[in-house]
């Protein structure tokens, strides 16, 4: 399988998506951050000293989504036109389930856009509540599906 990422002498490059049609496109990823029932219980009652956790949370991964091509090489600076990021609190965990959904209109899929939102929004509830728990553990980020592109539709879970 030939890596699009390197060129002919194994130099990496990013790819060139200028002759691919603009399409709609949608990635979705999940994942979760376990705590103590102590802990989440703080998040849910909003009584964490640092404030409003899952709204913060929230926040931090739309404008993660936005950030991708500052963050890991080779990746295309694209307009993104949607980002939904819920988190739901979940006792029988116990922790927080996170699933971020981000749209564009473009040359390159928003994997990674989705991905990353997913990822900043749990690592802005570790830090927002390490003070009460460090033992949280951030688990089982993934790509759920994608919409749109040459390669089409991929649903790995539902």
């Amino acid at each position: 399988m030939k890596l699009s990422h390197v060129d002919a002498s194994g130099k990496a490059r990013m790819v060139d998506v200028s002759g691919k049609d603009d399409t709609v496109r949608t990635a979705v990823a999940r994942g979760q951050v376990k705590m103590a029932a102590d802990t989440l219980k703080t998040i849910t009652d909003n009584n964490n000293k640092k404030g409003d956790v899952l709204q913060t949370a929230r926040i931090a991964g739309i404008m993660a989504a936005k950030k991708v091509p500052d963050l890991i090489p080779l990746c295309h600076t694209i307009a993104v036109t949607g980002v939904r990021v819920d988190i739901t609190a979940d006792d029988g965990l116990p922790g927080v389930l996170i699933e971020a959904e981000v749209r564009s209109s473009g040359k390159t899929g928003v994997e990674m856009e989705a991905l990353q939102a997913v990822s900043v929004a749990a690592l802005t509830v570790y830090d927002m509540c390490k003070a009460v728990e460090k033992t949280m553990v951030i688990d089982n980020i993934r790509l759920v599906k994608k919409n749109g592109g040459k390669s089409g539709d991929v649903n790995l879970e539902e």
